[in-house]
């Protein structure tokens, strides 16, 4: 990891902060919630040994990026997300008409609506945990999630500013990050109203395999300094990216893509997508779709938990291209 650059790039009004390695044809990483580029410390080693440069931004509003305006939610819609993406392959690989991108989680979103918008910046995809969401055109995801899983459902939680960051403060960001990273249950997150983060029972004392001690640190000094803000607005822009995407119900991502899930996965088993995924509505949406990958005994961080069989199945895959 010590060999891993870091640098700061003046993108679309943000101070991006960007980890490198490596040479070569660019891969941009792009990390989920509530992660940092540091996600994909073991992927970008691996592939830059193999002759790629590895590119993992913090994205707004998290880590070391800053010029975020975090009071706002109507600043990290996906139009905003999706142009930090493009300005930072404009300052930093100006001479790469297209690049690989590697996504997981909210970066996955963020990754399949690049590849919507700008389909010309990308030689091809590996997505790690959320499949395409194809827009409902009557009801935002918001309004859908909650429609399932009621107003106790993290996502509606996440939605009143200032209100969910109120109850993590007192936990602090290592025990709420410690949850999170260790949370194996194929259901969903629920975080009652005053309950917080009691609500899912105790991580295990002994922490996660793949994650650790000093790897959760480095999450939590991070947190500690920006609080949760930042990362939590990303599902505030939920109704306006619904509003602002209507012109793109029905559009197809025509990138080539690898889509890699685990088994345990929480997204893998909100209703209906595993049938989404398999039974043909994805290969519809995502008419490249070369593959999909379900690793057994995986849960959501694929990427730390089962870093070797991610790295040869990203590796595997771009190599074509």
């Amino acid at each position: 990891m010590e060999k891993i650059e870091h640098k700061m790039v003046n993108v679309n009004g943000l101070n991006m902060h960007i980890a490198e390695l490596g040479q070569g044809s660019t891969i941009l990483f792009i990390h989920g919630f509530p992660e940092l580029w540091y996600s994909w410390r073991h992927q970008m080693v691996y592939l830059a040994e193999r002759g790629y440069r590895a590119v993992a931004p913090d994205l707004r509003g998290y880590g070391d990026t800053t010029g975020a305006p975090l009071n706002d939610p109507s600043k990290f819609s996906i139009f905003h997300l999706v142009g930090d993406l493009v300005a930072l392959l404009e300052a930093i690989a100006p001479n790469e008409e297209k690049v690989f991108v590697v996504a997981h989680d909210w970066g996955a979103i963020i990754a399949w609506h690049l590849c919507l918008f700008r389909p010309d910046k990308v030689k091809a995809l590996v997505n790690l945990s959320v499949h395409f969401p194809p827009r409902n055109p009557k009801m935002n995801t918001v309004e859908g999630l909650k429609a399932i899983y009621g107003e106790d459902h993290y996502v509606s939680r996440f939605q009143v500013p200032g209100e969910i960051e109120a109850e993590f403060a007192p936990i602090g960001a290592k025990s709420v990050l410690k949850k999170i990273f260790t949370y194996r249950d194929t259901a969903p997150l629920y975080f009652p109203k005053g309950k917080g983060l009691d609500a899912i029972t105790d991580a295990p004392a002994a922490l996660s395999s793949w994650l650790s001690e000093e790897e959760l640190d480095y999450y939590a000094d991070k947190f500690e300094k920006t609080g949760f803000t930042g990362a939590v607005n990303y599902y505030r822009a939920f109704p306006i990216n619904w509003e602002l995407t209507a012109p793109w119900t029905g559009a197809q991502v025509k990138v080539p893509t690898k889509f890699i899930a685990g088994e345990f996965d929480l997204v893998y088993h909100i209703p209906g997508v595993k049938e989404y995924i398999h039974n043909g509505g994805f290969k519809k949406d995502v008419p490249l779709l070369e593959e999909v990958v379900v690793l057994e005994g995986a849960a959501h961080f694929v990427n730390q938990e089962r870093p070797h069989e991610i790295n040869k199945h990203i590796y595997d895959f771009i190599q074509k291209f």
